[in-house]
């Protein structure tokens, strides 16, 4: 196992992409940009102390290391990805490797240089006469190329000691051709049954057909998928919901895709083994069928006709006359607001991380971001009964499309964009992260006397982005509150999978199954976990940690001024439990419990240990874990789902709690989370939290056509507990003291006020929304085409 250590290398997870170069553009709206790390610092107005260190590459290394690796091929045979087949072996992605936190801090804290530079390359090595398709992980570096440069496998940061996973797809086009062609052979089924033809007869009918993929058994060499066919739902990119009764079971375990057989069909409960013996029932006069699902104005997401009272006026919106309270070292990604300051970068798999975050000078987290976003279902079907997704494997940052000023974020909020090396090109999506200041519609804290009435308005800073993964769009927020608190909440909106509804009567009235209800005339609702894994290093007061349980639990006590009155009084107390070994935890019923990562050796004035709460934040209730116990569907690949939260000792060997390519590799994952925790001591040492987001989504009528965001929020908040003296928003908070009197009331302001009044553009309240760029979002169909292996 390589260490970076040794090779002084920077690491992280498999795929950590981009960084971000942020460079002002006309004013309307104020756009940056986010590129590569700049080999030239510009003097700015408000500069990083620091270098960006988990920046990613600039053009210069990445060209670099595409000139090493195809000058010295050390037996990858590469070809470059224009001109590559499936036969070839060549480049899927190049990005920097993040450094190991242990080489970090001594830059970050102490007087050494930055670390060095190191390359992470994904390489789709083809099929041999010996060896299978397979996606392999190298490093490269020290950079820049020179003598001293050395490409090695990329496996320390992977417990599985390997750095490959196979490739079970390696020709999507053949894989595609061979879909089609299937669906060809069946068309006068589908076009009687269906009442559709193949999508590719013509991509704008709304009756066209998709046969979708779902693995059923991939291991030993062996994978078996159910293929379903949906109607493609180009109105409104609703196919989620527009699932079809009709299933094909393939035979997909040789490499050679002219061997891949059709094992069995199943239509209206009822299984075929064989395309003649399905082709034979159907012609046979008794064959039963059911009702398509169409299409139709109820998959509409908008609705153009209805005009109750009050929708014709404007709604209110928030505007920032007096400009941004927050500062941007563009050249760094560093973000400085009301005592914190963080850096930004962005992974190609997960999106945006946050790193070295500080409130008023002490670092409270190294390293915040989402690692992988489980969704598994449960149906009685062949599709639904073992679908799961783990969309890192559809690149969840470069689904991060652009935003909608004035409705993603405010039309004041400032944009970047996000660029990413992928094969031999780097492509950018412009304006898909929003940074903007924010008003709550309540008070932060408010105080009435007889006399006197005190309040403070409440302002959070919020780091916003969307990744829209085939049917769902994810909104991750990363949220900065006045007192110190830490908040992540993701909200999900988008068209749920449904599962077909199948009957031959258009008006039966079948009860709900036990997985769902029925939302439409052939669609039902399917249930399914949402479980989204998010890495909190924390460092409070230092790097050595103890997490602590603290109990609010009913007690008996006697007091001894009491005694003449009663012998016992009925009450409650504190019970402090330090969490001695790594292991996996739940939110406490009842909300009984505190989870407080605190320091042993950092006291506050009076003597208490000075700790951040771990806690359920705003959203829709406690955040869940998996339900299902030992999935089958999943294997090790995810054990991280199966609880609330995770603490386990810090080490640079362990950077991330999965790999994209675990989907494929499901029994053999190359990071399997189980073996972090191993029973190792973790008082007083370098803690990292693991938590999980999401919902179980029950989906009903109100889902259609689209979830609603409030109704699936699901957040996390870390808050001082005895970190400070007392609550430091008192610096930094706007609000008023009005002092009452017969004689006139006399308010006393503290922080800046508005004392004058503004003038506003149109697009300050309503932004022009034909700065647009975006010509096409590049939207996965959650299929093997446009995931990892099909980029």
């Amino acid at each position: 196992m390589y260490s970076l250590n040794k090779y002084t290398a920077a690491v992280s997870s498999l795929v950590v992409f981009t960084a971000l170069i942020f460079i002002l553009t006309p004013p309307s709206f104020s756009f940056l940009s986010v590129g590569q790390a700049p080999s030239v610092f510009k003097p700015l107005e408000f500069q990083s102390s620091k270098q960006n260190i988990w920046a990613d590459l600039s053009d210069l290394e990445f060209n670099d290391v595409l000139t090493f690796l195809y000058s010295r091929p050390e037996g990858l045979n590469l070809t470059k990805g224009a001109v590559a087949t499936p036969w070839d072996n060549r480049i899927l992605l190049v990005e920097a490797l993040s450094p190991n936190k242990s080489g970090s801090l001594q830059y970050l804290d102490g007087g050494s240089k930055p670390p060095a530079r190191w390359a992470h390359v994904t390489v789709s090595r083809a099929a041999t006469e010996v060896e299978e398709a397979t996606l392999v992980d190298y490093m490269v570096g020290p950079l820049p190329a020179d003598s001293a440069t050395q490409i090695l496998p990329l496996d320390f940061c992977y417990n599985s000691g390997r750095n490959y996973a196979r490739n079970p797809m390696p020709n999507i086009e053949g894989f595609l051709q061979w879909i089609n062609k299937t669906a060809d052979e069946v068309s006068d089924i589908t076009l009687d049954l269906l009442g559709g033809l193949p999508i590719r007869f013509n991509e704008s009918d709304v009756n066209s057909l998709m046969p979708i993929p779902r693995i059923s058994v991939i291991e030993d060499g062996r994978m078996v998928v159910w293929l379903q066919f949906y109607r493609a739902g180009p109105k409104s990119g609703a196919m989620s919901i527009l699932p079809q009764g009709l299933y094909a079971k393939l035979d997909a375990s040789s490499s050679d895709i002219s061997n891949w057989k059709i094992m069995q069909w199943f239509y209206n409960g009822v299984l075929y083994n064989s395309t003649d013996m399905f082709r034979a029932a159907w012609h046979n006069p008794d064959f039963e069928k059911v009702l398509p699902n169409l299409d139709g104005d109820w998959t509409d997401t908008e609705d153009y006709s209805h005009e109750p009272a009050g929708r014709e006026k404007p709604p209110p919106v928030m505007i920032q006359p007096s400009g941004p309270r927050y500062d941007i070292d563009r050249n760094q990604k560093f973000v400085s607001w009301m005592g914190f300051e963080f850096y930004i970068a962005f992974s190609q798999s997960t999106g945006i991380s946050l790193f070295d975050i500080r409130f008023k000078n002490e670092r409270i987290i190294y390293e915040l971001g989402m690692q992988e976003a489980l969704a598994h279902y449960a149906g009685a079907d062949p599709t639904q009964g073992a679908q799961y997704f783990l969309d890192t494997f559809f690149s969840m940052g470069v689904r991060m499309f652009e935003l909608v000023p004035g409705y993603d974020c405010p039309a004041y909020a400032t944009y970047l964009s996000t660029s990413y090396h992928a094969g031999d090109t780097t492509l950018t999506n412009e304006n898909n992260i929003c940074l903007f200041e924010y008003t709550a519609d309540h008070a932060l804290q408010r105080h009435t006397t007889a006399d006197s009435v005190s309040i403070s308005r409440s302002q959070y800073l919020v780091l916003r982005s969307v990744s829209t993964v085939g049917n769902y769009d994810y909104t991750i927020d990363y949220l900065f509150y006045l007192d110190g608190s830490i908040e992540v909440k993701v909200r999900a909106s988008g068209f749920i999978f449904g599962a077909f509804y199948g009957s031959s009567e258009p008006n039966n009235k079948t009860k709900s199954s036990e997985y769902g209800y029925r939302i439409h005339d052939a669609v039902s609702s399917s249930m399914h976990d949402h479980v989204i894994n998010f890495k909190a290093d924390l460092d409070i007061a230092g790097t050595t940690n103890t997490l602590v349980r603290v109990g609010v639990e009913p007690s008996t006590v006697s007091y001894e001024w009491e005694q003449a009155d009663r012998e016992s009084r009925n009450t409650m107390h504190l019970v402090n439990t330090p969490i001695r070994e790594e292991t996996g935890l739940d939110w406490p019923r009842n909300s009984g419990a505190m989870y407080i990562v605190l320091n042993n050796e950092s006291t506050n004035a009076w003597g208490e240990k000075r700790g951040y709460r771990i806690t359920p934040g705003t959203g829709m209730g406690t955040p869940p874990h998996l339900t299902i116990l030992n999935s089958t569907s999943l294997g090790k690949a995810a054990e991280w789902a199966g609880r609330d939260l995770w603490v386990v000792k810090h080490k640079d060997t362990e950077p991330r709690s999965a790999s994209p390519v675990n989907f494929i590799e499901p029994q053999s994952p190359l990071i399997d989370f189980a073996k972090f925790v191993d029973g190792e001591a973790i008082v007083q040492e370098d803690l990292v939290v693991y938590f999980n987001l999401g919902a179980h989504h029950i989906a009903h009528s109100g889902d259609i056509p689209n979830t609603l965001m409030h109704t699936s929020a699901s957040s996390v908040m870390f808050t001082p507990h005895n970190f400070h003296d007392r609550d430091p928003s008192r610096e930094s908070v706007q609000g008023v003291k009005l002092k009452l009197g017969a004689g006139g009331h006399k308010p006393r302001y503290f922080g800046g006020r508005y004392t004058e009044g503004v003038t506003l553009n149109i697009t300050d309240l309503e932004p022009n929304l034909d700065r647009y760029q975006a010509v096409r979002h590049d939207v996965t169909d959650l299929s093997y085409n446009k995931s990892f292996m099909g980029v």
